[in-house]
Formats: structure tokens, sequence, C-alpha cells
């Protein structure tokens, strides 16, 4: 044998391993206490209780549905077999198959289920996702998201975006939608602050309306604070002068939409500046980074890299980020020595919806041999509708990162890199103990 076939015989060997090493179960002991754990929801879509005829339309302040349609991918599609599952754990589903009479009667099981339980409905959806506490990333909280069970995550991207957003809106359909809705939140921000016109100035914006919102969401309960900017705008947030923010503040505040460069540097300056007052106040900014909804996203805008100059600001140091969804897709190999900062942390979220658990294993796999201290587990659990709602896409997202992580740990042990006591360690604190420390939260277990 020549060497270039030794060279192939190698590979192929090496390639046969790394295959079987992730299509194995993960170790039932093992696995059996990961279904022990109440976990901690770094990042969900929660709704509220609603009444007749009521409607709930602040689970998200971008939210999805309205776009022009995609095609769901493999894991989200309802044939998805864990769906079916689903039904069995959650409703006691008896049958095998989803017939219209079958998933019909589903439907009204749990619509039973929900007005029995009334306002204490969506604690007990947690409790049988085994989920102990979860973030509500929510424009405000509601009727039976309790503080017990549910903490809140406001969006701030809002106030990025002070000056007219005609232009913006303009570059695709869904930027459009999406400046809508963020043009309403501003205001919104604004009435409840009691400032009916937007202030002259930039430093008066950012003492009246900006710090005060941050302090009100605070004082309300937000644990942390949300932007999903990478559906508005690039993520990279460069320097920028407070002077000249001020003067495009200025210039362009009662004009037409300002000059595409001059309105970036504002937001740049603004988005540090939040950062920095979060710091202050205590809430880790948590930052999408990754996928995004809608067939007009800018993947390439979404990449964590792009937050390099804003974790590297020693000003920030006191601030600490989460980047969400762990640059689910293309950029989750990235994630891991940024975990490095000592600010910086990531999570499951989306990536429990859109992966299989196979797939989440090789990427937990990676983040674990790096800082298992900084991996958040996340569900970015949605609502939906009949059959196929938050409940499901929950226990789904719930049973793929349990897996997932199970799959890691049990490789990792078996190839001598950590013991079975420690597997059992890095599984308590992907799953609550990291969010337990980062946001000061009281340990019910």
């Amino acid at each position: 044998m020549n060497f270039k076939n030794i060279l192939i015989a190698l590979f192929l060997i090496t390639f046969s391993f790394t295959i079987k090493a992730f299509a194995q179960a993960p170790d039932p002991a093992l696995m059996a206490e990961i279904r022990k754990i109440h976990a901690i929801d770094n990042h969900s879509h929660p709704p509220r209780v609603v009444g007749k005829g009521e409607t709930d339309d602040e689970f998200d302040a971008l939210p999805c549905d309205p776009l022009e349609p995609t095609e769901p991918n493999t894991m989200t599609r309802p044939e998805n077999p864990q769906y079916l599952a689903a039904w069995k754990a959650l409703w006691g589903y008896e049958y095998t198959d989803r017939s219209d009479a079958h998933v019909k009667e589903l439907i009204a099981k749990k619509n039973n289920i929900r007005q029995e339980k009334g306002d204490n409905y969506p604690a007990w959806v947690l409790d049988q996702l085994g989920i102990d506490t979860e973030f509500a990333n929510r424009v405000a909280m509601g009727r039976g998201l309790d503080a017990q069970h549910f903490r809140w995550v406001p969006f701030d991207d809002a106030l990025l975006f002070p000056l007219n957003n005609d232009a913006l809106a303009a570059e695709t359909p869904d930027r459009k939608f999406f400046f809508g809705r963020e043009n309403m939140l501003l205001a919104r921000y604004r009435r409840e602050l009691g400032v009916a016109s937007m202030p002259p100035t930039l430093a008066e914006y950012s003492s009246r309306v900006v710090a005060p919102e941050l302090e009100r969401q605070k004082n309300t309960g937000a644990v942390a604070i949300k932007f999903e900017a990478a559906y508005l705008r690039s993520l990279d947030f460069e320097p920028a002068s407070e002077r000249d923010a001020a003067a495009i503040y200025a210039k362009s505040l009662h004009g037409g939409a300002p000059a595409k460069d001059e309105y970036t540097r504002l937001q740049d300056y603004l988005f540090r500046y939040i950062a920095a007052e979060a710091g202050r106040l205590g809430l880790p900014v948590h930052i999408h980074t990754g996928a995004g909804c809608g067939g007009y996203f800018f993947l390439s805008g979404s990449h964590p890299l792009l937050l390099e100059s804003v974790l590297n600001d020693a000003r920030l140091r006191q601030t600490t980020f989460v980047l969400l969804h762990g640059g689910a897709g293309p950029f989750t190999d990235e994630i891991a020595p940024l975990l490095m900062k000592p600010n910086v942390y990531t999570d499951l979220s989306e990536q429990t919806w859109m992966e299989s658990p196979h797939k989440l294993a090789e990427v937990l796999r990676e983040w674990i041999e790096w800082y298992p201290e900084k991996i958040l587990f996340g569900t970015d659990l949605y609502p939906g509708s009949g059959a196929y709602d938050w409940e499901e896409i929950g226990w789904q997202t719930s049973q793929t990162g349990r897996q997932a992580l199970g799959i890691a740990l049990t490789d990792m042990v078996q190839s001598g890199e950590i013991t079975v006591l420690r597997a059992n360690e890095i599984a308590r604190m992907v799953l609550r103990e990291n969010a337990i420390k980062l946001y000061h939260l009281q340990d019910k277990q």
C-alpha cells in the first residue's frame, strides 16, 4: 500500500470513529440524572393567558409570523416524531397516527386542561417540561406569567433608532414590518415615561428616555435586556464618539431619513451607551446571533465575530453579554473561543429547536471542552397554534437539549476526557447552575 492509500485509510478509520461517537445513545444512567434536573430556560417567548376574544401581541418585539412564509426545516415540521412523543407525554395521547379525528380530540383535551388550570396553566406547562424558571422575552409580561416561574427580558432595539427610519424600512419587506414595530415600541416607551415629544439633543434623549427606560425595566422585574439587532442591521457596532453622535442626532431629528453611514454611527454610540448603562444596573445584555427567520434575513450580519470590538471594549467589562443561539447555523465554531472573555456567555436556544440532538451534541462537545461554566440551556419556545403550540415546541426543545447534552457528555466520558462524576456536574451547570450564578437567582432545588 502506497503512502497516499495509507492516508486515505487512516482518514476513513478516523471518520468512522467520529460518526460512531455521535451515533450512539447517551449513557442511560447519565441520561436518567439529566432528566431529573429542573432546568432554567435562558431564552423563550411564552404567551400570556388570554380571555375569550383576546390576543397576545407582546410575545416578541419582532414576531416572525407576519413575514412572507418560508418552509420549515426538517426538525420543525409537524411530521417530526418528537411532536407525537410530546402529545403522549403532555396530554396522554393514545394513538400512533395524526388523523384529523385524533388530533381534534387532542386539541379538545388540551383546551380543557387550559381552562381547568386557568392562570396557573403556564406554570403547569413548565412543570411538564422539567423547567423551573423561564426567561420570558416579551414586550411586557402578562396574565399567568408569575414571577416565581417567569422572569422578564424586555427588548431595547427601539432605543437605537430614534430618527426617521423610512430608508432603513425600505431595504427589505421584512424590515418594513420590523421598523414599523420598533417605531411603535419607542413611542410606547416614551409614553410610559411621560416624554411627549422627542428630546432636542442626544444628551436629553439619553437622560430622559434611554437611561430612565432601562431603570424602569430593572425596577419592574427585568433580569436582562434583549437585542434583536441582526434583524435590523449588522452587529458590527463600532466605536463612535458622543460628539459625532450628538451632531448627527441634532442634524437629522426634524429632517428626513438621515444618511445611512451617519445613522449607523449614532446607533453604534447608542448601543455602547445602553450596554454601559445595563452593566451599571446589573442587567446582562442578550444579543441574537446566527440564523434568523424570514426570507430576507442577512445572515452575514449576524456573525458573532462582528461583536468583537464591543466585547473587547475595556469600558464595557462590567457588562455581561450573552450570545443567544450560539451563532446558530454556520457560526457555532466561533462561539467557543469568544467565551474566553470574562463577560461573555452563550446559550443553546434556537439550536434546540432547529437542530437534531446529534448535531447539537457536536456543538455542545466543543463548547464544553472550552468553558462549560459559560453555557446556558434555552428553548426559544414560541407560540404556535392548535396541536403544534408553545407547549409542544417547549417539550421538543427541552428533550433535544437534554439528549444532546447526554450524547456529548457520554462521548467525553468514553474518550477518557472527563469522569462520570464530572459529567453529572457539567449537566447541572448547563441546565441550571450557570444561570443561577449569572443572574443571581435563588436556587429552589
